[in-house]
């Protein structure tokens, strides 16, 4: 039954030279793209920690003690599918309007979905060249709900 099943392969034209050939170029364009992708994560996020990112731990810690204010930089839609307990929602494209709501002491952390997003990088840029203090959350919304973390659904 095996060598039906590859003699089917082989007659089918799908073990050919040119079948080969995509492959090779496929995978040499993946990893050319992968370098360059490695390349603008290390340019943008790396260099982008010398903003500090704060662990979730270490967030929980801080809002327990309640000496923090916790920034959601995402559109609304996605604040109010899903946020951590305590945080205000500010999108991005309305940060420089709230700002004068923002205790100038406060410290701030701000998230956005992820590793990869830049909106809350770009917030805290923002925050502190108004003066803030102010960190982001070194992941987001998804790695907060996977590690079991409270979640608040709604406007509150």
């Amino acid at each position: 039954m095996a060598s039906a099943a590859r003699s089917s392969w082989s007659s089918s034209g799908l073990a050919g030279d040119e079948v080969a050939e995509f492959v090779a170029a496929l995978r040499d364009l993946a990893r050319a793209r992968l370098a360059e992708v490695d390349r603008v994560v290390q340019d943008y996020f790396v260099a982008r920690d010398a903003l500090e990112p704060i662990s979730r731990e270490e967030l929980v810690e801080r809002a327990s003690r309640g000496n923090v204010v916790i920034l959601d930089v995402r559109p609304t839609e996605e604040f109010v599918a899903g946020h951590i307990p305590g945080a205000l929602s500010v999108p991005l494209d309305q940060l420089d309007a709230a700002l004068s709501r923002l205790p100038k002491r406060a410290r701030v952390v701000a998230y956005c979905r992820g590793s990869y997003c830049v909106l809350a990088p770009q917030a805290v840029q923002r925050l502190r060249a108004k003066g803030f203090k102010a960190r982001r959350l070194v992941d987001g919304m998804p790695e907060w709900r996977l590690a079991g973390l409270p979640v608040v659904v709604g406007e509150e």
